[in-house]
């Protein structure tokens, strides 16, 4: 009877015949946690690698060992691919290239050209313009030149048309 258990352990139950059984449904297993059908064909496939390679799950328990180690194998794998989907997202938001020595001199000339007009421009205008860019209210542009609430969009209005007009004389139209 020793001789029995050696040669079960020495032979176990071939690759193949273990593979047709059970492929499809723990093929599907895997499919149903990672919702990827072509992934999980090729994490079922990993499965019965290890199954081949771990003699212990051989024999009456190959079954249950081989469903628990899809299920296992599928939840690695949503956590692997949800730490690829964050590391993906963190690098999508923080690294940006660099801008081009063409895209550098390109802003460095447009704001230029704002500066030179903005000096151009009477200081009211000027003012209303600094501080409308600097996103101040109405009533924070009101309080800080000391005019009437009410008269605030219409002198914004004003210093957008004296700015316009003004950069359009020195630059031409903005393409």
């Amino acid at each position: 009877m020793a001789e029995a258990g050696t040669t079960e352990k020495a032979n176990p139950e071939p690759l193949e015949s273990i593979f047709c059984a059970h492929y499809e449904r723990v093929t599907r297993t895997i499919g149903r946690i990672i919702f990827d059908q072509a992934r999980a064909e090729e994490l079922a496939v990993e499965v019965f690698l290890k199954w081949w390679h771990t003699p212990r799950a051989h024999g009456e328990h190959a079954e249950g060992w081989l469903y628990r180690t899809a299920i296992r194998t599928a939840l690695d794998e949503r956590r692997r691919q949800a730490r690829r989907d964050r590391f993906q997202y963190v690098l999508s938001v923080f690294h940006q290239s660099p801008p081009t020595p063409e895209q550098q001199y390109a802003v460095s000339t447009e704001q230029e050209q704002v500066r030179t007009v903005l000096q151009a421009l009477e200081r009211r205008h000027t003012e209303i313009l600094i501080l409308w860019s600097e996103n101040f209210s109405y009533r924070e542009i009101a309080s800080t030149l000391v005019v009437n609430l009410s008269y605030v969009g219409s002198l914004i209005s004003r210093a957008q048309d004296a700015f316009r007009e003004e950069y359009v004389k020195r630059y031409g139209t903005k393409s």
